[in-house]
């Protein structure tokens, strides 16, 4: 996928763990001139540098996928959430228009990089505009089978906040389960797909509703029965499992976080049970691509990543939020 142009040690044996403890050593220790311990300074995955290099292979693999639709080339490079969504991008390539297409096929690149690579894990952030887009983009790059991959791509035309670096120029990992202000990263994404299913009645009035992807979403939901054909059928949202759950999270400035956050809902469109007999749902020329049988109820299933800052006091805010349809039964 585009930048959107459209757009993760083994246990010492009982031996060697004895042994260390009789010679009053440890791992991850040394001694200091006084003869007391200081633990190593916390490093990162990776160096700028070599930060860089990851992005800049992305870069170039991305590009020669996208040309071809080329889902088994670009999943050496990708992986998590964006890999479903640009999966589906490629299936879906041809319900496209000329243009949109020769657009997703153009080559890309990333300007105004900045790298943020939190002390003692596995992963790292960039902050990026791409060529194809006006939008700032918040890039995570994991592990995955041993080889480095954007698991996250968030485009956002809100600037992003100021994120935090200590004094070596590492940033800080926030604990997606603890809370920062009102609620904990990983609560976040239930909270914002209620505003789909309740419209932020439930576990979505959590956060707040003043952001354009929160209205957003308070819009689809207050939308879901209008329209011609609402006299024939309801739609209703359900929240759904992510195809991966992994949240990242960075310190900002302010003592806040920025985190990038897995979604999913599926929208269920069903005729009511008075127009069943007589009549039938017909699938749009993208839910054809998955299923084209007529029937009398249409389940699309969306996988999204969001975008979501969390002050130290109040309520979080999703300021941005992406999703692709992935499948239509």
């Amino acid at each position: 996928m585009t930048s959107r142009q459209k757009l993760f040690t083994l246990g010492m044996t009982t031996a060697v763990a004895t042994a260390l403890a009789l010679t009053g050593c440890g791992a991850g220790t040394t001694g200091s001139a006084d003869g007391s311990s200081v633990s190593p300074a916390a490093k990162g995955a990776v160096t700028e540098a070599q930060a860089a290099k990851i992005l800049d292979t992305y870069e170039s693999v991305n590009n020669q996928a996208n040309a071809q639709q080329d889902s088994a080339l670009l999943g050496t490079v990708e992986g998590g959430q964006l890999y479903e969504q640009s999966k589906a991008d490629y299936r879906l390539f041809e319900t496209e228009s000329k243009e949109d297409q020769a657009s997703y096929r153009k080559p890309f690149h990333y300007t105004g990089r900045k790298y943020w690579i939190p002390a003692g894990k596995d992963w790292f952030a960039v902050t990026t505009t791409s060529s194809a887009s006006k939008d700032e983009a918040l890039l995570v790059f994991g592990k995955e089978y041993d080889d480095w991959k954007l698991m996250s791509a968030v485009h956002s035309d809100v600037p992003l906040p100021a994120i935090a670096t200590d004094d070596s120029g590492l940033a800080t990992a926030v604990d997606a389960a603890t809370r920062v202000g009102t609620l904990a990263p990983n609560q976040i994404p239930a909270a914002y797909e209620d505003l789909y299913t309740t419209g932020g009645k439930k576990a979505g009035a959590g956060i707040s509703h003043t952001t354009e992807a929160a209205k957003d979403a308070i819009e689809t939901h207050a939308g879901r029965d209008s329209g011609k054909n609402a006299k024939y059928a309801t739609k209703v949202f359900v929240t759904t499992p992510t195809e991966f759950d992994t949240v990242y999270a960075l310190r900002l400035k302010d003592g806040g976080a920025l985190a990038v956050l897995p979604t999913a809902h599926a929208s269920q469109y069903a005729l009511k049970a008075a127009y069943r007999e007589n009549y039938s749902i017909t699938p749009t020329e993208v839910e054809s691509v998955f299923n084209g049988r007529e029937r009398d109820t249409v389940v699309n299933t969306y996988q999204g990543m969001a975008l979501a800052t969390l002050p130290k006091s109040g309520k979080p805010s999703v300021t941005a939020s992406e999703y692709r349809i992935v499948d239509s039964q």
